[in-house]
């Protein structure tokens, strides 16, 4: 039992050593802080600077060299960049007063003895050992080999490893960790000067060389059905998820099976797969295959969805339906419905209004003529006397006051002149008779029942609106009982003459019934201002004689 145990551990040691080549840990080569450093690149490789670590100022500056390039070239440390012919030359770094100097020599490909590109790049499998080999290691003579993450030392990166021929050996590869650009630094001695010899290697960390298991589809799930539309094009989706390979061999396609028979399969039309994401552990490939017209016979059929790769395949099988719509039974009758109800209820809300315009513009005619004694009722207001005031007025408000009246004096010499106006044209020309509340109306009298009464006997109510007229209680009055006469289809024509642009606003401000003001907002108006041209001038009357009763009174 002793002798096997010892030819056990006799075969096991070398492949521990080869693996993890325990106790064998690259040592800490630290970049020379003096003297003149000599390096070396290849053409097209990546190269990076070497690091100072006696001084913060890692940047290397440019002094001379051959070929074009860039005035004030300068290189930091774990800067890389692509090396050049051009970039051979001298460098310099400042450290604390002095000078470290370096010689770049950039060697073309064709120089080298056994160029192979391959060695610029390595793929690792993750969780297991690995190794990293240093370009052209074998084909020139070497006294030893450095290697660096980046501008970090592998030693400094607390990692299982060591270096053996050039190999830079890891015990457990970690995507998390070992990805990315190595350096390794072979020290090679030509005529009495050594040269460090800088070479890159990109490392890629894979899940897996060749697929490890089969797809993995995501969707469509199985025994599923889609809803589809009749007359419509429609596109069957198909995601999987391949495991990771070096040279990825998937394939997605979609069958449909006639009558639901699998023995009956053949190729969908399908665009072309989507590849949407490339990971170390996973690829998402998407495949649509594409129905043009959907027909009553694809509803009789089913879809299959067939991906494989090189450890197996998977499939999934779905049907379709047609998307059931709302019967138009249904949807007319309840559209009608809220189309009345919005109707009816706006019909609601403005009755008022509604039976106003139509009263105002299709309900005016001839009616009693014989009872009628009036062509017109003319209402109007000139300014009432004005009230002393008992108290001192600040400047401002005495000018504001003084503003205000003179704006009202213009306005009352509008009116009067209109209502002037009016009384000789409508009479003295037009032939019509008015019934004019100072002359026509008997004093004493009850004044609600003789205005009352005048309207009736009138067939329009021409009012003339200021900033006084809704002042005037007894003018307001002889407005609402108007409003009041043509709602009740009297026959009465109701017509606002406004002789100021703001006269619409006015009433707002004022405490008018509800009546008045809301219909205020319908009833039809004409515009009078005093100074006016002729043309807007004839425009006005030409409106004015339109809106007069077709018929005049008879006089008795």
């Amino acid at each position: 039992m002793m002798q096997t145990g010892q030819f056990l551990l006799f075969l096991i040691l070398p492949v521990v050593s080869e693996t993890c080549c325990v106790g064998t840990y690259q040592m800490k080569v630290p970049v020379a802080a003096a003297g003149h450093l000599h390096y070396r690149a290849v053409e097209g490789e990546n190269f990076m600077m070497p690091c100072i670590q006696s001084t913060q100022n890692n940047l290397w500056f440019r002094t001379g060299g051959h070929g074009p390039v860039e005035d004030n070239t300068s290189f930091g440390c774990g800067e890389v960049f692509t090396a050049d012919v051009k970039h051979s030359g001298q460098y310099v770094c400042v450290k604390s007063g002095s000078k470290l100097f370096l010689h770049l020599q950039v060697v073309e490909r064709s120089s080298l003895r056994c160029f192979q590109p391959e060695e610029g790049s390595v793929e690792l499998l993750n969780n297991v050992g690995g190794s990293i080999l240093c370009p052209g290691h074998n084909c020139s003579d070497n006294r030893d080999v450095t290697w660096y993450k980046g501008n970090v030392s592998v030693s400094e990166l607390r990692r299982d490893f060591c270096v053996k021929d050039g190999q830079l050996l890891l015990c457990e590869v970690k995507g998390k960790y070992d990805n990315g650009l190595y350096f390794c630094d072979r020290r090679v001695e030509e005529e009495g000067i050594t040269w460090t010899f800088r070479r890159a290697v990109k490392v890629t960390v894979v899940a897996h060389i060749t697929a490890s298991h089969p797809p993995r589809m995501v969707y469509p799930f199985a025994n599923m059905t889609e809803k589809v539309e009749m007359g419509q094009p429609h596109n069957l989706t198909c995601e999987v998820f391949f495991p990771y390979e070096k040279n990825l061999k998937a394939n997605v396609q979609w069958f449909v099976n006639y009558g639901g028979n699998k023995e009956l399969m053949t190729s969908l039309e399908m665009s072309g797969s989507q590849l949407r994401s490339d990971i170390l552990e996973e690829y998402r490939i998407i495949q649509r295959g594409i129905i043009q017209e959907v027909t009553p016979q694809h509803l009789n059929h089913t879809y299959t969805c067939f991906a494989n790769n090189t450890a197996g395949n998977v499939s999934v099988t779905v049907g379709l339906e047609e998307k059931v719509k709302w019967p138009s039974l249904v949807v007319y009758p309840v559209s009608s419905v809220l189309l009345v109800v919005v109707v009816g209820v706006i019909v609601y809300l403005m009755r008022l209004e509604l039976q106003i315009i139509y009263r105002s513009h299709f309900h005016c005619g001839r009616h009693d003529e014989d009872e009628k004694m009036f062509d017109v009722f003319l209402s109007y207001v000139w300014s009432p006397e004005k009230e002393a005031n008992f108290y001192i007025n600040t400047e401002e408000e005495e000018e504001e006051e003084e503003n205000t009246e003179e704006e009202e004096e213009e306005d009352e010499v509008s009116q009067r002149s209109l209502s002037l106006l009016l009384h000789q044209v409508l009479e003295g020309e037009w032939g019509y008779r008015l019934c004019l509340p100072e002359r026509d109306i008997i004093p004493g009298g009850a004044y609600t029942k003789d205005i009352v009464l005048a309207l009736q006997k009138s067939q329009m109510l021409i009012c003339l609106l200021s900033a006084h007229y809704f002042c005037s209680s007894n003018a307001v009055f002889v407005l609402e009982s108007g409003i009041q006469a043509l709602l009740k289809n009297s026959g009465l024509k109701l017509l606002l003459i406004r002789t100021r642009r703001d006269s619409a606003s006015m009433f707002q401000e004022a405490q008018l019934p509800s009546l008045v003001q809301r219909s205020l907002k319908v009833l039809p108006s004409l515009m009078w201002t005093g100074d006016q041209p002729d043309r807007v001038s004839c425009n006005f009357w030409r409106s004015l004689r339109k809106n007069m009763p077709k018929y005049q009174v008879k006089m008795k």
